[in-house]
C-alpha cells in the first residue's frame, strides 16, 4: 500500500521553524529518522520511504500554505493514492503546545492550508494530524504568533513531540485511522 503524508508549511528561510511550519518540521524529523532525504520536484519537496512493506511518500508543498491543495491533488493523482491513505500534518492554535490529535475529518478551523485542500479535493473527509502550537497571544496578533518561532522552553520539548508525531504517522499507515486515534488521542 502507498500513503501520502503531507506536512504543511511555507517555503523560504523566513518561515523555517515557525509555528506555522510544524508540518514541515514533523516531516523533516520523520525523514531523518527514516534515513531518507527530500528532493525538489513538482509542487514540493518529496521523500520516499518504506515501512513494513508500505510505501510512504512524504510531501512538503512548495505552493505556499494557501495553495497546498494543488500539491496534494497532484501527488495523489500522480501516485494513485486514495484519499483514505492521505494524512496531513498541520499546526493547530486550538491545542496547547505539543498536544497531538489525529482526526479523520473536520472543518478547516480557519486554517488556510486545510481550507484550500478541502476546496481542491471537494471534501473535508481526509485524515489530519493536528500539532498544537498554543494560542497564548494578544487579541489581533494571531498572524504574528503563527509566524513566530517557538520559545526556548518549547524548543527543548520539541524532539520528543516530533518523535511522538512520527509514531502516530507510522501507526496510521500500519494500523489505520481508528486504531491510531484510539491509541494516541487520549495521551
Amino acid at each position: 500500500m502507498k500513503y501520502l503524508i503531507v506536512g504543511l508549511g511555507n517555503i523560504g528561510s523566513e518561515y523555517e521553524h515557525t509555528r506555522h511550519n510544524i508540518g514541515f518540521d514533523t516531516l523533516d524529523a520523520f525523514a531523518e529518522a527514516s534515513n531518507v532525504f527530500f528532493e525538489n520536484q513538482r509542487y514540493g519537496a518529496i521523500a520516499m520511504c518504506r515501512l513494513k512493506g508500505h510505501s510512504l511518500l512524504l510531501l512538503k508543498p512548495s505552493t505556499f500554505m494557501n495553495l497546498s491543495g494543488n500539491a496534494v491533488r497532484y501527488w495523489m493523482q500522480q501516485e494513485k493514492i486514495p484519499l483514505e491513505q492521505v494524512l496531513v500534518v498541520v499546526d493547530d492554535l486550538a491545542l496547547p503546545f505539543g498536544v497531538l490529535r489525529l482526526k479523520g475529518s473536520g472543518s478547516d478551523a480557519g486554517h488556510n492550508g486545510l481550507k484550500n485542500i478541502q476546496e481542491v479535493l471537494g471534501t473535508q473527509n481526509y485524515a489530519r494530524l493536528r500539532f498544537g502550537i498554543g494560542n497564548d497571544f494578544p487579541k489581533g496578533h494571531q498572524v504574528e504568533h503563527v509566524l513566530s518561532r517557538f520559545p526556548a522552553e518549547e524548543q527543548t520539548l520539541m524532539p520528543a513531540r516530533l518523535e511522538k508525531a512520527g509514531e502516530i504517522i507510522k501507526s496510521f499507515c500500519l494500523s489505520g485511522l481508528q486504531t491510531t486515534m484510539n491509541q494516541f488521542n487520549n495521551k
